[in-house]
């Protein structure tokens, strides 16, 4: 005993090796302190989804709305991506010309498509001026926005027709991107990315994963300590089928895959919010694009959004309910927490109101649960 108490307290009874060893001791006790006190001043929040359902812009919305925004120098930067994605929109409609066996209206433009394909869209540093009047040229054309409107039938970025649309804006000499452009940026998401913005005295970390198959198995080890599950889902993807194989609907996909994660043990207590998304493109395509060629068991009319919506939403629900069931049985008694929404991830508002609603119910009642407030 007295040797313990020698050990602790009186330096010169210590060899070298063990000096070092209680230094270290000592390191690392206060960092364990320090963690622990930053856990309890931080939500964590996982944001999963398929592919392309919007979780990249979500987060683009929360630097805007809760962090620091953009400074012109990273706006410089997402010039360069604004500018091939219209070079990845206008050579997908391209292709999709021959593809569809779809004329151009105006002969010219035959040549236009030879050049502006010969550029390598992903090589592309600045929108040129020989460039982008080929590019208006096309996109102007009737046959490809014939071909615009046959979109369901191959893969086109939701942003083409803004980006075609902005086009001579673009192509201006200085051209800086505004928070709208960088917000319909595509730029697929690999491996695990985690995001801190401070909201109320909070840090709250966002840990977005990809959404393509191949990104999934990095998934597992996000899910310690989450506070709450944030899913997004595409309401437009219904007649669309995924990139990586053309052939499953994505919709479905999706579906699959919001089932599935309910069934993981790690979630069975853990809130889940769920966002359908893209609620503007769903109103512009259902006016041309019937829900029920994709999903027979739909019974409401055509052309109605907000019909749509709730079908969708019914179609989420069940899933929702049905693992509410085998939780019960197989995992937990506890009942889960189920936060739906509809939800425009481009639109600045639509994301500040809908999170605002998030923040009130689901993580105060979080941070209650886990003893954080």
């Amino acid at each position: 005993m007295a040797w313990c108490c020698c050990y602790r307290k009186c330096g010169c009874c210590l060899t070298e090796d063990e000096k070092v060893a209680l230094t270290l001791d000592r390191e690392i006790s206060r960092m364990l302190r320090d963690q622990k006190k930053r856990n309890r001043q931080e939500i964590k929040l996982l944001l999963l989804g398929t592919g392309e359902s919007g979780k990249s812009t979500f987060i683009k919305q929360m630097r805007i709305i809760h962090g620091t925004g953009y400074s012109d120098e990273e706006r410089r930067a997402f010039a360069r991506l604004v500018h091939q994605n219209i070079f990845m929109s206008i050579q997908a409609m391209i292709g999709a010309m021959e593809t569809l066996r779809v004329p151009y209206t105006w002969e010219e433009n035959k040549h236009h498509g030879k050049f502006v394909n010969e550029m390598d869209a992903y090589q592309v540093i600045v929108l040129e001026k020989q460039h982008a009047k080929a590019i208006q040229s096309i996109w102007n054309d009737p046959g490809i926005r014939m071909c615009y409107e046959r979109r369901r039938e191959y893969h086109l970025l939701d942003s083409a027709s803004y980006y075609l649309s902005n086009l001579e804006r673009i192509a201006q000499d200085g051209y800086l991107p505004t928070d709208e452009d960088i917000l319909r940026i595509r730029m697929p998401t690999t491996g695990i990315n985690e995001y801190c913005f401070s909201v109320e005295k909070m840090q709250l970390r966002i840990v977005d994963v990809g959404g393509q198959k191949s990104e999934r198995k990095k998934w597992i080890h996000c899910f310690e300590n989450v506070i709450s599950l944030i899913y997004l889902a595409s309401l437009s993807e219904y007649d669309q089928c995924l990139e990586e194989n053309n052939k499953e609907n994505r919709m479905k996909e999706s579906l699959a895959l919001f089932a599935k994660i309910l069934e993981f043990p790690w979630f069975q207590e853990t809130p889940i919010i769920l966002f359908l998304n893209k609620t503007d493109i769903l109103a512009e395509k259902i006016m041309d694009s019937d829900l029920v060629s994709y999903f027979p068991e739909f019974g409401g009319p055509k052309q109605d959004t907000e019909v749509a919506k709730m079908f969708i939403m019914e179609k989420y629900k069940e899933i929702f309910q049905k693992a509410e069931i085998n939780s019960s049985t197989n995992f937990s008694s506890k009942r889960r927490m189920f936060y739906p929404h509809y939800t425009c991830a481009t639109d600045t508002n639509n994301i500040r109101k809908v999170f605002n609603n998030v923040k009130e119910s689901v993580l105060i009642q979080s941070l209650e649960a886990f003893a954080l407030m």
